[in-house]
């Protein structure tokens, strides 16, 4: 009896011995965590510290809008709850109609003779030659002077007997106010935008033609196929990705264009350059409403990440 009693008491902690029930074992790291404890902590400090300021001055005032847009807040004293008071006011808003208007009619004319500009920009000057260099510089110099001072510059063209005027008065489109007529308003400050757009996406058109295989050019020209299939055909193909990355960086831009708005018309005449941008700066800090002001933000900020979702699923599926 004494050595049945004692077998299994012996068994029991023999049986339990191996591996899987090791306390030690159990407390080693796994390989993420001693992977991630070799990274030097310098290297620690120079990722987070810039994602807690990131996340103290980008991410919580986002979500702050979000929940301000169910309020009424003029900016002093608690806010007040209206629950969905501010997206119906939109519906019956016709400022807001019309600054929804002008943000399609900008994405596309922004985006498209931003993009075909650059493009055909950067197709004539992707080659060497004399004086390519100073072309390339001269296009891009708009880029490096303000959204703001680019406005007060095109202002002054478009004045009355400014160069604008002089140069259209011989074909006998002299003689107009540009900015102050609702009719041509917001289009001459389209034309304005356009122009120092045109050199940024001309840079990034002309980095990824320099990843573009010559061998296939060559291939198809041997095979007979003009200048134009070759560069549809098998230029375009390429600049996919390229092209995913002007896309996104352009209806951005199209969606957040506030500067040269205001500084060229601050939203006139009447209201008829009104983008969801301008309209939303007008409301929070012009007249203080800065509830209604918090809903034009979520909405110009669903506006972008449907836009570049969509974008995005589609060259997915098509590259599938």
């Amino acid at each position: 009896m004494t050595v049945l009693e004692r077998t299994p008491g012996r068994s029991g902690p023999r049986s339990g011995s191996g591996a899987g029930s090791d306390p030690a074992a159990a407390r080693r790291p796994g390989p993420r965590l001693r992977a991630a404890r070799r990274v030097p902590p310098l290297v620690w400090a120079f990722l987070l510290v810039p994602l807690a300021v990131e996340m103290f001055w980008v991410f919580w005032p986002a979500l702050n809008s979000f929940s301000l847009s169910f309020t009424r807040w003029r900016g002093v004293g608690p806010a007040e709850p209206v629950g969905w008071a501010n997206y119906q006011r939109m519906l019956d808003d016709p400022v807001f109609a019309t600054a929804l208007v002008n943000n399609v009619v900008w994405v596309v004319g922004f985006g498209g003779l931003s993009v075909a500009g650059g493009l055909a920009l950067a197709v004539a000057l992707n080659r060497p030659g004399r004086g390519v260099g100073v072309y390339r510089s001269a296009i891009y110099l708009p880029m490096v002077i303000s959204l703001a001072v680019t406005g007060l510059f095109w202002r002054v063209l478009y004045q009355p007997d400014g160069l604008v005027d002089r140069v259209l008065t011989p074909v006998g489109l002299g003689g107009t106010a540009w900015l102050a007529n609702p009719d041509t308003a917001l289009y001459a400050v389209l034309v304005a935008a356009v122009w120092r757009q045109v050199g940024y996406i001309m840079v990034l058109y002309l980095a990824g033609l320099k990843g573009v295989d010559a061998s296939l050019e060559e291939a198809a020209a041997v095979d007979g196929a003009n200048a134009w299939q070759r560069f549809w055909r098998i230029v375009v193909p390429q600049l996919r990705g390229v092209s995913t990355v002007v896309f996104a960086v352009t209806v951005i831009d199209s969606l957040r264009t506030f500067d040269i708005v205001w500084a060229m018309t601050r939203g006139g005449p009447y209201n008829q350059t009104q983008l969801l941008s301008t309209y939303m700066f007008q409301q929070s800090f012009s007249l203080v409403d800065l509830g209604y002001g918090s809903a034009l933000a979520v909405v110009i900020f669903l506006l972008a990440i449907g836009f570049i979702i969509t974008y995005l699923v589609r060259q997915a599926r098509a590259e599938d």
